[in-house]
This record gives structure tokens, C-alpha cells and sequence, in this order.
């Protein structure tokens, strides 16, 4: 039998969208499935690990917990959506020049929960940014980078230039 699908529309990196859905379909999946927007990632499925966050109507939210149709008339904000002109924000800038990336699998709910602080707090103590995180779980960097990247971003300072990791001298490393 197949499932009934529901109306749902939104709008999603400032683009409209308008389909359908079954009505116990999460908006992770909606947006991964649906949408074609595959920077969301689903890590545990119950909301403890941050990886699947977005940010609807201006709050962090784990996209595996939503379910789509409750996103219906929402603003949703994805990781892609914070590339404009095919240029990263700052806020993606400071990661990378901080090396706050490494395997990357956390880096898209990280970086849209740290947004969501920046853009209700735009200069945070520190631990106003471990706390805006805390629902994120990274396993490689041992989040001080991340801390330092977000820092950067919310002391308005421009990210370091010329960085760069001990072990790459410089050179471009493919993580593919």
C-alpha cells in the first residue's frame, strides 16, 4: 500500500519549493531525497548528534526529529545555502582556515548551529559558543578549532590567510 503523500510547502536557501511528502517523512529526508540537497547529514537518527542540523525560521534544529510536514510554510536554511556567488561565508571561510574540517561529516550541522548563534549573538563569550554547540558531536577535532573558528567570526576578525597544516606544506590535499 502505498503511503499518502502531503502537501508541503517551503522555502528552502531563499527558493520556494512545493511537493509532497509522507506524512512520517523527516525534513532531513525531505531535503536529501526530495530536494537534492545532500550537505545535511543523517549521523545517529535521534536527534543526539547534531550532524543533520538546520536552521527553520532562524532557530538550529536537528532535521532527523522534523518531520517534513511540520516544516510547512517554514524558512529553512541548509549548509549550501550559506554559499553565495559560489564564494563560502566567513563563518565556512573561518572553519577551513582554522582547520575546524577534518573528516567533515559534522561540519555542515556545526557550522549552521554556530550561524544560528552569530546571527542572534554576533559576538559570543566562549562559552556561549560551547554551549551553541553542544549539541553537535564531533569525533576529530576536539572542538578548540572550532571554537577558534567561530571566535574569529564573532570578533569580526578576518580569518588567518596563509594557513596552512604542518603535513600539507602548502600543497592542496584531496579529502575525496
Amino acid at each position: 500500500m502505498r503511503e499518502k503523500e502531503l502537501p508541503i510547502k517551503l522555502v528552502v536557501n531563499g527558493v520556494p519549493w512545493e511537493g509532497t511528502a509522507p506524512a512520517e517523512m523527516t525534513l532531513l529526508r525531505l531535503l536529501r531525497e526530495r530536494i537534492a540537497l545532500t550537505g545535511t547529514k543523517e549521523g545517529c537518527g535521534i536527534g543526539e548528534c547534531g550532524a543533520c542540523t538546520v536552521i527553520v525560521d532562524g532557530r538550529p534544529v536537528p532535521s532527523c526529529l522534523m518531520l517534513a510536514v511540520e516544516a510547512d510554510g517554514c524558512q529553512v536554511r541548509t549548509v549550501e545555502g550559506e554559499v553565495r556567488d559560489g564564494e563560502l561565508s566567513p563563518l565556512q571561510q573561518a572553519f577551513v582556515e582554522h582547520h575546524a574540517v577534518q573528516c567533515g561529516y559534522c561540519t555542515p550541522g556545526m557550522l549552521m548551529s554556530a550561524q544560528a548563534l552569530l546571527e542572534r549573538n554576533p559576538h559570543p563569550s566562549d562559552e556561549e559558543i560551547l554551549e551553541a554547540i553542544a549539541g553537535n558531536l564531533c569525533r576529530c577535532t576536539g572542538y578548540a578549532a572550532i571554537v577558534a573558528a567561530i571566535r574569529a567570526c564573532a570578533d569580526g576578525a578576518p580569518p588567518p590567510t596563509g594557513a596552512q597544516r604542518p603535513e600539507t606544506n602548502g600543497e592542496e590535499v584531496s579529502r575525496d
